[in-house]
């Protein structure tokens, strides 16, 4: 190229590790959703479903795109609403080469505390999964730090397993239950919001090699676009909010996350 003409910027290569791409305000535009995420630089992504029953159109994005992978469990918030999952059958859907974790699953106190002694009985069956398929395990939880690391440690126990905290906005005590038991934590766009110090200074307190980063979209999205659908383009708004917090380029930050990511969710991994 002429001397006088710039290099385009490098783009990040970075991973959405926890989407929704079968809600409504994703699906109705699947293909410009992953076109926007590619041109972001988010190169992969893994899309979760949260009832049971909506597994089979949550497989079909796997299987209908190369950058699209996916888990599947029931999210704690409908454990009463759904039938039990049972072991057998998480451990069936697991076979899917392009099934990559149990879950979500975990805890939420804060709007179904109502239905806490199912979500624990749930919460403990996922487990049981990720212990028997070798997956790692996708953790919901709010508002029930010490059940949540009682029962993870529970397990733990009994059998050792792989687990990753989803969308971590939870307090440094189970931070650091977490990581005492191997766990990874999952920045979201919360972790940019301008009042999430405390939060920022648990991750920044946390292993790097421990951190992956997510949307969680269509919810909570990053600053500029708070408050408005959220998608996985916009995970690279929140690893550039993130990487000055370790004193790390935003090229550097993406590429230990993706590192992370790859070692924790194997069959996720580029080149598997």
């Amino acid at each position: 190229m002429p001397a006088t003409e710039l290099a385009p910027p490098q783009l990040p290569d970075l991973v959405d590790s926890h989407c929704h791409l079968d809600f409504p305000d994703l699906a109705a535009e699947t293909d410009a959703v992953l076109a926007r995420a590619r041109a972001a630089g988010v190169n992969r992504m893994v899309t979760i479903c949260t009832r049971l029953k909506n597994e089979p159109k949550v497989r079909a994005l796997a299987e209908a795109h190369p950058q699209v992978f996916y888990a599947a469990g029931t999210h704690p918030m409908h454990a009463a609403e759904e039938p039990l999952a049972t072991l057998d059958e998480l451990v069936a859907l697991a076979r899917h080469p392009r099934f990559v974790g149990i879950g979500e699953t975990g805890l939420d106190y804060h709007y179904t505390a109502e239905s806490k002694a199912i979500q624990q009985t749930s919460l403990r069956i996922h487990i049981a999964a990720a212990q028997e398929t070798g997956l790692p395990l996708i953790i919901h939880a709010r508002d029930a730090d010490e059940d949540m690391a009682a029962i993870l440690a529970e397990g733990m126990a009994a059998k050792p397993y792989t687990c990753v905290m989803h969308c971590f906005s939870s307090g440094p005590r189970l931070a650091e239950a977490a990581l005492e038991m191997g766990f990874t934590l999952s920045i979201s766009g919360i972790a940019a919001f301008p009042k999430s110090q405390d939060l920022r200074d648990i991750f920044a307190r946390a292993p790097l090699d421990r951190l992956i980063l997510e949307t969680d979209s269509p919810y909570l999205a990053p600053p500029p676009y708070r408050g408005k659908r959220n998608e996985p383009a916009y995970v690279a708004h929140t690893a550039s909010a993130m990487a000055p917090v370790f004193g790390l380029s935003l090229q550097e930050f993406a590429a230990i996350t993706t590192a992370n990511f790859d070692r924790l969710f194997p069959r996720a991994a580029r080149g598997s």
